[in-house]
């Protein structure tokens, strides 16, 4: 019988030596009914009844006589699927096995078998019976001689009992492979719970937003990943079990408390922007998230702080590029007509000064016109220099003799409370610069530490060749790799704290009072610096001075001799210079300058009305004093190459307030010495033009 076919089993075996045994048994359990339903059938007739039915459970006898026998019926009846029941087994069964033997043997091969022991002696004491086969549920004693009717209900129960076993056993393994499978499904999940759990922990740990996983209500740290100790600088020690509150990492906690108390009413926090503090003090910005997560059954948050310094600082730059631009194109939009006005005030009142002498009454005045016409050019110049509009006479110069050449200056300008320092570094190749530019830079660090230095202080100037191979920065975002020439500028002034050193740069911004500063002069230095594909760094801390430090690339070429022209006794000539100038005051000036030093002078309104003049001149032209920005379609970097196809002895002088770039052609002649920018005095006037004309021809 398989075990999952529960179907009453009434099959049992006899076993005992006594053959009257067995058929006692039979007739017990198996009895002859053919006469009972006559009789049944008479007793219906007889009282006009229906007859009744016959009892319909049969039971199944097999006999063996020892015990040896009984154990291969036994496997004989489990091989064919069709297993006893129960059996009845005698204790005294000479010669062989005795009953307690062939139980223990018969139940070595089926377990389940209900067996009845018959025994008319006390061979064995319960508890020994029970201590020889064990298995004491499936065991009874009946003692011989043994009644009709105990034999039956011991058949009819134990039979039963069987089939209740094994209904129970079957029952038993459905919920053993339930719990199997229960227990399979729990082992997976444990794992998937695992494995998620190991994910999460991987991912949270090597997530690039600092990030911290904090208990609620109380916000104590129960994990935190390295870039969140790397943005607040505190170990990974000090952050667990502790709040922010402890550590006062937020610049604004009652805007945090806020961001927690939105969460616990189960609305959203998203991107919410503050500042951290780290150990040294340092804020850095950061947009805060927080999401509700269960560890363990108990309410946590997920804290994510993406650090935005670096993007803010960016866009913070090209807001600052954005207004250098607009500035830049202002700028160079005034500056021609601007720097036209102010070269006709300085050369008028220059003339005026040379006319009317020291003694005259009006020299102080004129004087005074002069320096305010000084003081706005030199404000055009640094919006010019600043938005990297100005004009520039890129040439190998030696930036130790540009400083040592610029000591003198930056000493007077300073004071003698202030004790300057330059240590040039030793066999410092050339830099690719304009070298007025240079100066204007070692100039405006001069001016800003004499202002962060009120009681006196040291400067010192040094410079260096030096490699470098790094990847972009926020301030200079292009990749750097080779030698570089260094340009340090240090003082030992109040220096400047994180706030004010992120702005320095910006034009028009200023810590000194009003009147006192234009905000023009590091905002200068940087545009400078850049025009010349370098770069600066600046290092500074509130009482401890501040260091600004300049690269410029490095030249191969050799270093040439700078002449410097400078307001001298004006010399004469008698050479025919052309004029070219769209502005009739400063053109009428100029004219007037060199027709006084004895030049003959042809003046044209422009560039096609020169080309005109030079035509109808009748006379060798030797100087063409030109502005770059022209009217009628012929800039003066045109003029000039036609007049020069023409007669390539010509000489020729450039004028302009502003970038070249801007008239609609690049000068490639500027490179050489024949720029004069404005505004310029007489006196640079008459000497460049004098310069120029010495020149040998094949310096055009």
């Amino acid at each position: 019988m398989k075990r999952t076919e529960l179907k009453p089993n009434h099959r049992i075996l006899v076993i005992d030596d006594n053959q009257s045994i067995h058929a006692d048994f039979r007739k017990i359990l198996c009895p002859d009914n053919t006469g009972d339903t006559t009789l049944r059938g008479m007793e219906a007739a007889l009282f006009d009844d229906t007859p009744a039915a016959a009892p319909t459970t049969s039971f199944e006898l097999d006999s063996a006589y020892q015990g040896r026998e009984g154990l291969v019926m036994v496997k004989q009846a489990l091989a064919e699927n069709r297993p006893y029941a129960m059996a009845f087994v005698d204790v005294r069964m000479p010669p062989g096995w005795d009953g307690v033997e062939t139980i223990a043997r018969i139940w070595e091969v089926d377990p389940d078998l209900q067996i009845v022991v018959c025994t008319a002696y006390s061979d064995y004491s319960w508890e020994e019976l029970r201590a020889k086969v064990g298995q004491p549920d499936s065991l009874l004693v009946l003692k011989k001689p043994f009644d009709n009717v105990e034999v039956q209900q011991l058949t009819h129960a134990l039979t039963k009992k069987w089939l209740l076993n094994l209904q129970a056993g079957l029952k038993q393994g459905e919920l053993e492979a339930m719990v199997q499978q229960r227990t399979t499904e729990l082992a997976h999940a444990n794992a998937s719970l695992l494995a998620s759990e190991e994910r999460f922990s991987k991912a949270f740990q090597a997530s690039p937003i600092p990030s911290g996983i904090q208990s609620l209500p109380e916000r104590r740290f129960v994990d935190v990943n390295e870039r969140l100790v790397a943005l607040t600088e505190c170990s990974r020690e000090e952050l667990i079990g502790r709040t922010t509150n402890d550590l006062f990492i937020w610049n604004q906690p009652e805007l945090v408390d806020q961001w927690f108390e939105r969460l616990a009413r189960n609305e959203e926090v998203r991107d919410g922007a503050t500042q951290v503090r780290n150990q040294a003090g340092a804020l850095r910005d950061v947009l805060v998230s927080l999401v509700p997560v269960s560890l363990g059954g108990q309410p946590h948050a997920l804290l994510l702080a993406q650090d935005i310094s670096e993007r803010l600082l960016l866009e913070r730059q090209l807001r600052q590029a954005q207004k250098m631009e607009g500035i830049g194109q202002l700028a160079a939009g005034v500056a021609h007509d601007f720097n036209n006005i102010l070269t006709v005030i300085q050369g008028h009142a220059g003339m005026t000064k040379t006319v009317l002498g020291q003694q005259s009454p009006c020299a102080k005045s004129t004087e005074q016109i002069l320096q305010a016409a000084g003081r706005a050019a030199t404000l055009i110049r640094q919006l010019l220099m600043f938005s990297r509009k100005q004009v520039m006479q890129f040439r190998a110069i030696d930036l130790n003799e540009n400083v040592a050449n610029c000591l003198a200056m930056i000493q007077r300008l300073m004071g003698e409370h202030i004790q300057l320092d330059f240590r040039p570094g030793t066999e410092l190749p050339a830099i690719h610069a304009d070298n007025s530019m240079i100066e204007q830079i070692v100039m405006n660090l001069s001016v800003n530490a004499r202002d962060a230095m009120p009681d006196g202080g040291r400067v010192e100037i040094t410079t260096a060749l030096v490699p470098v191979q790094r990847k972009s920065t926020a301030l200079d975002p292009v990749d750097r790799d080779g030698k570089f020439v260094r340009l340090t500028y240090t003082d030992t002034g109040c220096g400047m704290d994180t706030e004010i050193l992120g702005r320095i740069f910006e034009p028009f911004f200023t810590t000194k009072a009003v009147g006192k500063g234009t905000g023009l002069g590091l905002a200068t230095v940087f545009g400078i610096v850049r025009q010349h594909h370098g770069w600066l760094e600046v290092a500074s801390q509130p009482g401890k001075g501040t260091t600004f430090q300049l690269y410029f690339p490095s030249s191969d070429q050799p270093a040439e001799k700078q002449e410097m022209l400078g307001d001298v006794a004006l010399r004469r000539g008698r050479e025919t210079v052309l004029v070219a100038e769209d502005e009739e005051p400063l053109r009428e000036m100029v004219a007037q300058i060199l027709t006084v030093q004895g030049y003959r002078v042809l003046t044209a309104v422009s560039g096609r009305h020169a080309l005109e003049v030079w035509e109808n001149a009748n006379r060798l032209v030797d100087l063409l004093v030109t502005d770059l920005v022209m009217p009628e379609g012929i800039m003066g970097g045109e003029l000039a190459e036609r007049l020069l196809a023409q007669n390539p002895r010509l000489k020729v002088v450039f004028t302009s307030g502003y970038s070249p770039g801007m008239a609609g052609k690049d000068i490639s002649l500027l490179e050489g010495r024949n720029f004069l920018p404005k505004p310029y005095s007489i006196g640079k006037l008459a000497q460049f033009v004098r310069q120029v004309l010495d020149q040998p021809a094949s310096k055009n």
